[in-house]
């Protein structure tokens, strides 16, 4: 399984450059203008890919010469096949067979959030080394967003919701997003690597948004915005009170004579 994990996250940029070369249909940026949405991210987004998939190389590095770790034993069949469903989603989405993207997506995200949350600091177990906790949050909360990026453009692909006034339920879209991110974000107790690329998306999302053509994108940009801030004041205030409690800890630990870890 060690080598299964390095081989897949080797294989990530690779399928992506020939992604962006096209080889497999039109790029990304092609088919998100062919079905323009309200939750669509400015092009310069997408690079964070670039640091995501460095990242996970390097943890797909390391982890084959950590044999005995629990942890990793753990998220290894998880990482290898959130991995998979990256490059396999690349795929798909260039060939345009949005149902079975948004299939792939929604699957590695739920393998992405275990072992994120695995590695992260929650109130169930202590973080991990950072590279581990860190490639694995910024992938997750990436595609924590990505998802429903990828919804938007199916439901304009197949007409499933009126296009003439799309600014309904992309508010839901951005309130489902909201749910999930807010409560991650909490979950992992203010996960900064989490939170940053998500909000990086919504701040793409309000560039694009704002001088968009379609009707409602300048509301469905502040909406972003906001939610960007959310989840950046929520990680933040998180972060805050974990080292709050941390130092009450030590003093308490100081008080009673018992050492400090």
């Amino acid at each position: 399984m060690r080598h299964l994990v390095a081989l897949s996250a080797v294989a990530m940029p690779l399928i992506a450059w020939l992604s962006n070369m096209g080889v497999f249909g039109p790029t990304n940026g092609e088919i998100s203008d062919r079905y323009p949405t309200l939750v669509v991210a400015a092009g310069y987004a997408f690079a964070i890919w670039g640091p995501i998939f460095a990242l996970d190389l390097l943890y797909g590095i390391r982890q084959l010469f950590h044999r005995g770790d629990a942890r990793l034993a753990r998220i290894r069949p998880w990482t290898a096949v959130a991995f998979f469903l990256t490059s396999l989603w690349m795929i798909v989405f260039s060939l345009q067979w949005f149902w079975l993207a948004l299939a792939i997506i929604w699957l590695s995200l739920a393998c992405l959030l275990f072992s994120a949350w695995q590695t992260a600091d929650t109130s169930r177990h202590a973080r991990a080394a950072w590279w581990q906790w860190v490639p694995l949050s910024m992938h997750a909360g990436w595609v924590s967003l990505a998802v429903f990026l990828n919804v938007a453009q199916a439901v304009v692909a197949f007409d499933l919701l009126p296009l003439d006034n799309m600014l309904p339920w992309s508010l839901v879209l951005f309130a489902l997003a909201a749910v999930l991110l807010l409560v991650a974000v909490k979950g992992m107790r203010g996960n900064p690597w989490f939170a940053l690329p998500a909000a990086w998306g919504l701040i793409g999302v309000f560039f694009k948004q704002r001088g968009w053509h379609l009707d409602g994108a300048s509301v469905a940009a502040w909406v972003a915005l906001a939610l960007a801030f959310a989840v950046v004041g929520l990680s933040a205030i998180e972060r805050l009170r974990m080292a709050a409690q941390d130092r009450m800890m030590r003093a308490v630990a100081s008080q009673s004579g018992q050492p400090t870890q």
